[in-house]
This record gives structure tokens, sequence and C-alpha cells, in this order.
């Protein structure tokens, strides 16, 4: 299991690498004149936290962290790049109007963290720039914990903890940051490769053995109802689904999928005001949405849905709009020329 998480982090280390090459030859070469189609329609960027910079030695959640400044500056650059702003759940019929050449670009946050509030919106407001926060609605009302946020505060502030993977307690040592890193990563891959529910709980115990509170996590960092009815009095915001305990949809039954969506609409619909009609896959990944997620989806109603797999809008776009590609907005490539390179479509040719 340790060389599994080893070579886990070295992939990681060798894409972060690769994907910071590839922007800086884009950015700087001015490739992106060359082949204009690439660019499409625009783009949907996806945000997590943002936030100032947190001066931690060890984060491996790094990559779903931007500061407000960056954010400010990705807003310019992509105006810069002549893309137009638009609410998400407007983008089907923009892009279904013939009439209508412009590029779009919609800015989505997922999970509805507190800092989307304090930090987010007034860069939005700001710019003018519309958004959707989409919301799971388990940890709006406490009833679920979000493993990734514990599983950093546990590795960051244990030396050695106790957790069992399936067979016996293991006692997994996170002394030095790179144990903690390998440490992070074995949780990763336990939740992705066993009965996430399990594994969640599992996390949960063994942080609070450790003396980490993952409850008190959720309730740091989380909006709640009330904190939720007031920003979307603002009308650049609107909330979307992000079903109800954060699961990977590709791993649940039928039965679960439909209740994931449909409960998590009505929920969101509580706290806005309003059903929603735009709806973010967790995970995203080609592990966690295919084509029976993606028609779940526009079963349940929402005209309009994510992933995190990475594009931009074209023809395509149309014919599949319950599994759009998204473009994020990653705390490790926080500059503003990448956000032009990303905005010519080039990377994504060469994924």
């Amino acid at each position: 299991m340790m060389s599994q998480s080893l070579r886990s982090a070295a992939r990681r280390s060798v894409k972060h690498l690769l994907i910071q090459a590839g922007l800086e030859v884009v950015a700087l070469s001015g490739a992106g004149r060359l082949i204009p189609s690439a660019a499409g329609r625009g783009m949907i960027f996806t945000l997590h936290h943002v936030r100032p910079v947190r001066n931690h030695d060890f984060e491996p959640n790094a990559h779903l962290s931007i500061t407000p400044e960056f954010l400010d500056q990705a807003i310019v650059a992509a105006r810069r790049c002549g893309l137009h702003p638009v609410h998400l759940e407007d983008l089907p019929g923009l892009l279904a109007d013939q009439s209508d050449t412009r590029k779009f670009m919609c800015f989505t946050l997922d999970d509805g963290y507190r800092d989307n509030a304090k930090y987010a919106a007034p860069v939005f407001r700001k710019h003018g720039v519309p958004c959707t926060i989409f919301i799971t609605p388990g940890f709006v009302e406490r009833s679920r914990t979000m493993w990734w946020e514990t599983a950093e505060e546990l590795t960051r502030a244990a030396s050695s903890f106790a957790f069992d993977f399936g067979r016996r307690a293991d006692n997994v040592r996170c002394a030095s940051r790179l144990e903690k890193f390998l440490a992070f990563e074995r949780l990763a891959d336990f939740v992705e490769n066993t009965d996430e529910d399990e594994a969640v709980a599992r996390i949960d115990l063994a942080a609070k053995a450790a003396g980490v509170d993952p409850e008190l996590i959720v309730d740091r960092e989380i909006m709640t109802a009330g904190e939720l009815q007031t920003l979307v009095a603002d009308p650049l915001v609107r909330l979307g689904a992000h079903t109800i305990t954060h699961p990977n949809l590709a791993r649940v039954s039928e039965q679960r999928l439909k209740q994931e969506l449909e409960q998590s609409a009505t929920r969101v619909a509580g706290y806005s005001g309003h059903v929603p009609k735009a709806f973010a896959h967790p995970y995203g990944g080609k592990h966690a949405v295919g084509p029976r997620e993606a028609r779940a989806a526009a079963e349940t109603g929402f005209t309009v849905a994510v992933t995190t797999q990475p594009g931009v809008l074209n023809s395509e776009s149309l014919a599949r709009p319950t599994a759009l590609a998204r473009v994020s907005l990653n705390g490790h490539y926080q500059k503003s020329r990448y956000v032009e390179a990303l905005a010519t479509g080039l990377p994504f040719k060469l994924m």
C-alpha cells in the first residue's frame, strides 16, 4: 500500500510539472493565435476555496484554493481574451442561439465554502460577474463530513495515527513532510477503492482519536442555510445542487443516484427559494461521471450539469449539456498568463 501511495504521489508531481510546462509554452509562444478555433465558445471555470494564502508547510489540497487577488486577475485576463461572463443556467440557451457568436465564461464554485461569500463574492461584484455555487446539503446541515479536509488536518497534525484499511489497524507514520503526503495519498486511495460511506466514517474515527474534529471542520468551513439565503439576495449569485452527501455517483446504486439528485435539488431550493437548474457531479472525473450519471441529471430536471473533465465549450456541448467540461482555476497555477493560455483551448488539445 505504501508503494502504491508513493507511485500516486509521484504521478501527481509529474503531472503538475507537465501541466505547468505546457501552460508556459502556450503562454510564451503565442501559439493560440495560430489555431483560434481551439478556443471553442469559451469555458466554465471551476473553483473551490477563495481565500488568502495560508502559511502551512503541508497542504495536500492546495490545488483547491486560490487567492482573491488571483480571482481578480483571472477575470480581467479572461475578459481580455474576449470571454463574456454569463450565468451557467443561461448557457445552453445562449449556445443554441445561432445569431450569438460571442464566447462565454461561467464561474462555478463547488461545496459552499464560507470563504466564497467572504472573499470571492466581493470580487465578482466588483466586476459584475455572475457565479454559481454548488451546494451539498449534507455539509450545510452538518450531517456529512468532508473527508479530504479531515484527512488534511489529520495528517498535518499527527506524527502517526492508527487506521483500519480493511484487514487490521495499521500504524500510519506521518512525521516528515513526505510521510504526510504519503499518508494522505493512502487515505485518498482508500476512499476511491472501497465503500465511500465506510471510508469517510473510518477517516472520521481516526481523526477524532488524534484530536481532530471532522464536524468542527465542516462547521468552520461551510456556509449555513441562513448564510446561503443572505448570499443569494445578490442577483449575481445562484445556487446549484451537488448531491446530498457528495459521493462518487458512478459507484452508487440507481436508487441512491436518484435520491442524491432529487433530494439535493429540493433542499437547495429551500435555501434559495428557486429550484436549481444547474448540477455539479461530485469529483467529476471520468471515474465518477458517465452516460448513466449524465442521463440521471437530465431526468431529474437539471438543464445543465458540469464535470471536472477539462475542455472548452464547443459544438458538442449542446449534445451533452448535463456532462459539460470545466477548466480548473487551480491553486498551483495562479498566474494570469496561465488563464490566457487556457482560454486558447490549446492545453486541452495537448492532454
